[in-house]
């Protein structure tokens, strides 16, 4: 079986940005680590999708290990998984289940 692609809703991207962008204030370094976790993040998911926790129906989640965010996921089909979320841990959970599927 080969690896699925992994891809991101345009408000999971928009949520990442918008992180690193609040870690770049404060301190370049850490944006980049911030980075790395999830780029971290997106291999273990594309390694094995099947492998991560089940949240409610076809969504997964997988969490940063040094950062307080969490990957929301499902897989569309053998070849792709889409990314929901990038959200932060302790805020509102849930938010993103009304988001289109694209």
């Amino acid at each position: 079986m080969s690896t699925p692609k992994v891809l991101f809703h345009r408000l999971a991207q928009r949520e990442f940005d918008k992180a690193y962008d609040w870690y770049a204030r404060r301190s370049i370094d850490a944006a980049r680590r911030f980075q790395v976790e999830v780029e971290l993040a997106h291999q273990r998911i594309a390694a094995d999708p099947e492998r991560w926790p089940i949240y409610c129906g076809p969504y997964r989640w997988i969490r940063t290990r040094r950062y307080p965010y969490v990957l929301y996921f499902r897989r569309v089909d053998a070849e792709r998984v889409l990314v929901m979320a990038v959200a932060h841990g302790r805020r509102r959970p849930g938010y993103w289940l009304r988001r289109e599927q694209r």
